[in-house]
């Protein structure tokens, strides 16, 4: 399916709005798709037809459940769970007759109908050749005010490992230099990073290819946290059920599909010094800060007659990319189930945690530890070792409401509770060390009676909990006490804390934790003022983000069931803090001002208040200051 036709498909099941009048792609297009992004359900794509370029632009294409599941051909996303369970399973079964031999056999022709195909000659891809190539020909957007300039954000870039051949294609955002250069940001755990430090042990040029566009599948497959060396393109086949055609680039040694839509050409010497590049607007809802990445150099663009420039917009969550992580949920159970984990039952990457911060595990137990053995197992496996905050529990684990009940009253704080250290993302910002810090694994299974711990504590009646008037002479750093959740058979008190640092929240915690007025609370969060605690999705977000759990978690002592999430920012000069604290994306005054007048003249439904607006009072920096 080209990219034209998933549009044409789009607007026909009216997911797509058109934008006919000019939206300018600095700083205009990202606030109008954030607008749509966040609304339930996910919005509308957009295709933006002025753009003052040759080329429209497309956003939030796969931004809901339906558009991501007609990006894949699927009827649900429940379907690609099955299709993938249904596959394993015909690999991995029992052989016991002929005629499950030979059944077998048109299996594996199958698989081999999947593989990706080079052909001869030029693809649809190439119908226009660039040989003096200028990316200010393309409508490349600058996202949010503090980014470091213009970004490529839906790049399938296209490496080889020198010694093998075999190809990677992972998505690694593009700052937009000048004309014929970029930077080229993949992270140190990255199969393009490791495919870069082997050309430049060989002293050898990299040869890339970026594409935009083609099949949605491929866009998809460039996300999905495959094993090193299979081949995306591989999962893309199996997602349409036929093999992907490849055509050799203009002027590099490397194959792209053939019905993408505009493909950048180029590569990157390992024997250059690196680029400075960023900040950057992240899926985080945080900026990731400037930092030293190789210069990827263009030599060519080819593109369709009729290309299209697809972009998505990344910042504080729900955007674009929670689809694409709800898609692999789903598509990546059954490799985890039948390779590693059978007990694994369902996963849940709850959208405040930003895909890597936050899972919930669902487990079938059979014996005493599987929990942890569970959390242990899953911190060693992929992309899942930069995951920092893990449940494990035998419970259906999408009923959040009940999931936190039930969790709460089941754990032991002092040893269903697993703190370790390990890789983060790089875009972790809140570590005290980069791309590495501590982890939390919370272990809410039943427990067997090898597990269980006498008990010499009283469980506190949820609903004893003194009035706030009671304690605020006592607790004066504490300006808001949020205690909605205890209503809800919740026992998690939220605080909004005036100026926090290093020595208040210390002291703060080591009273919360020895009042015996406060024992109906078995969790503390300590939060910035800025933030809206009666806004549970935030605020979770804003928890997922901020805490080094080794540092910024303390529990009671033995025989009382309470701990102090520290939440707060963690500023150089109120904790001791050595990174660079960096700021919450969102737009400026003027952005938001801008769309707000020219709205009606768009053609594009009723007015959509800006996501940002409760942030806009902060820095517009990239660092917090």
């Amino acid at each position: 399916m080209s990219l034209k036709n998933f549009i044409n498909l789009l607007e026909q099941q009216g997911e797509l709005i058109r934008i006919k009048k000019f939206v300018d792609p600095v700083l205009e297009i990202a606030e109008i798709t954030d607008r749509f992004s966040k609304q339930p359900g996910g919005g509308k794509a957009l295709l933006f037809e002025n753009t003052g370029t040759d080329f429209p632009v497309l956003t939030n294409a796969m931004g809901s459940e339906r558009r991501i599941c007609a990006a894949l051909g699927l009827s649900s996303l429940d379907e690609a769970a099955t299709m993938m369970d249904q596959f394993f399973k015909g690999l991995t079964a029992p052989k016991k007759g002929l005629w499950d031999k030979v059944k077998f056999l048109s299996e594996l022709k199958q698989v081999a109908s999947w593989m990706p195909k080079q052909k001869g000659g030029r693809g649809a891809c190439q119908e226009v050749i660039h040989t003096h190539p200028d990316l200010s020909t393309l409508p490349i957007l600058k996202c949010w005010p503090a980014d470091g300039g213009r970004f490529v954000t839906l790049p399938m870039v296209h490496t080889k490992d020198p010694h093998t051949g075999i190809r990677n294609v992972g998505m690694y955002r593009m700052q937009v230099f000048d004309g014929q250069n970029t930077g080229m940001h993949w992270h140190r755990h990255k199969t393009g990073a490791r495919h870069y430090q082997e050309y430049k042990q060989l002293g050898k040029i990299m040869p890339i290819a970026v594409c935009l566009g083609g099949d949605p599948a491929y866009t998809y497959s460039a996300t999905a946290p495959l094993p090193d060396n299979i081949d995306e393109y591989i999962l893309a086949g199996f997602l349409r059920r036929k093999k992907v055609q490849l055509v050799r680039c203009i002027t590099q040694d490397i194959e792209v599909p053939s019905d993408i839509d505009i493909v950048i050409e180029g590569y990157v010497d390992p024997a250059e010094d690196l680029i400075w590049e960023g900040p950057f607007g992240d899926h985080t809802g945080f900026y990731s800060l400037a930092d030293w990445y190789p210069r990827f150099h263009v030599t060519c663009i080819t593109h369709r007659k009729d290309a299209i420039y697809p972009a998505t917009i990344v910042g504080i969550p729900p955007q674009e990319d929670v689809y694409f992580s709800r898609a692999t949920e789903k598509i990546f159970l059954a490799p985890i189930k039948m390779a590693m984990l059978p007990e694994i039952e369902d996963m849940n990457l709850p959208e405040p945690g930003t895909s890597h911060n936050l899972a919930l595990i669902q487990i079938k137990k059979n014996y005493p530890g599987q929990g942890h053995r569970t959390i242990h197992s899953l911190w060693g496996a992929g992309q899942m070792m930069f995951n920092k905050i893990m449940v494990v529990t035998d419970m259906p684990i999408n009923d959040y409401w009940e999931l936190a009940r039930k969790t709460l009253q089941r754990i032991d704080l002092h040893t269903d509770v697993i703190l370790g250290k390990g890789p983060l993302d790089v875009l972790d910002h809140a570590s005290s060390h980069f791309s590495f810090g501590s982890k939390i694994g919370i272990d809410a299974t039943e427990k067997f009676s090898e597990e269980l711990q006498s008990k010499s504590e009283v469980v506190p009646n949820i609903m004893n909990f003194p009035a706030i008037e009671e304690l605020a002479k006592d607790y004066p750093a504490i300006t808001r006490w949020n205690i909605n959740l205890m209503g809800k058979e919740i026992p998690v008190v939220l605080l909004s804390v005036v100026d926090p640092g290093i020595e208040l929240s210390g002291k703060l915690k080591q009273q919360l934790l020895t009042d015996n007025r406060l024992v109906a609370a078995k969790i503390f969060v300590l939060l910035d003022q800025m933030i809206d605690t009666s806004d549970l999705y935030k605020t979770v977000w804003w928890i997922c983000s901020n805490i080094d759990p080794e540092r910024d978690i303390a529990f009671a002592a033995k025989g009382r069931q309470q701990m102090v999430i520290d939440a707060c920012m963690k500023l150089p000069n109120t904790y001791g803090f050595s990174r660079d604290w960096p700021n919450v994306v969102a737009s400026s005054k003027d952005t938001i001002i801008a769309i707000d007048q020219k709205w009606n003249q768009l053609g594009i439904g009723d007015f959509i208040q800006s996501p940002s607006l409760p942030f806009v009072e902060m820095p517009h920096d990239a660092v917090y200051k």
